[in-house]
């Protein structure tokens, strides 16, 4: 199969490609990395096909990988590495809402009263936790957040 490409759809692949090895060299997974290898394997050819068609200036070799990747220069201003810094910013933001209002709720009522609700049940009772949660991360960032140890003096 062969397809074909202009100068700036074959860049947009390039970052499409980069953004989604990125994403699966997050998975932890994924046992022996065979996801990503994959992943990877595709990212390279593509890189290399992007590199010899006159793309050159945003690929290099890693010779430690001993594998093409796109170039840290290009990274900084690259669409794909904006929507992965921003996928990684909400998922941050929006997993310690959830965990601090899991947390809040099983001190609340009980592990077992808390794991014997439905999901509709426990999304009401989530709701005005996260709601409050989102206000004050939107407000004032991580600055409130801090790490007590129990057998630590504060």
């Amino acid at each position: 199969m062969h397809l074909r490409f202009t100068e700036k759809e074959l860049a947009t692949l390039v970052e499409m490609v980069s953004l989604s090895t990125e994403m699966a060299n997050l998975n932890p997974n994924d046992t022996g990395n065979a996801g990503f290898a994959r992943f990877e394997e595709i990212e390279h050819k593509v890189l290399e096909a992007a590199k010899n068609t006159g793309l050159g200036e945003m690929i290099e070799y890693d010779v430690a990988r001993e594998k093409n990747r796109v170039t840290e220069k290009f990274q900084e201003t690259a669409f794909f590495q904006q929507c992965f810094d921003e996928f990684r910013n909400a998922s941050f933001w929006e997993e310690l809402m959830i965990r601090l209002t899991e947390r809040d709720l099983v001190r609340e009522m009980g592990r077992s009263t808390y794991m014997a609700m439905n999901d509709e049940e426990r999304r009401k009772k989530s709701e005005p936790l996260e709601k409050r949660y989102w206000e004050k991360f939107l407000k004032d960032g991580i600055d409130p957040l801090f790490w007590i140890d129990r057998n630590e003096d504060a």
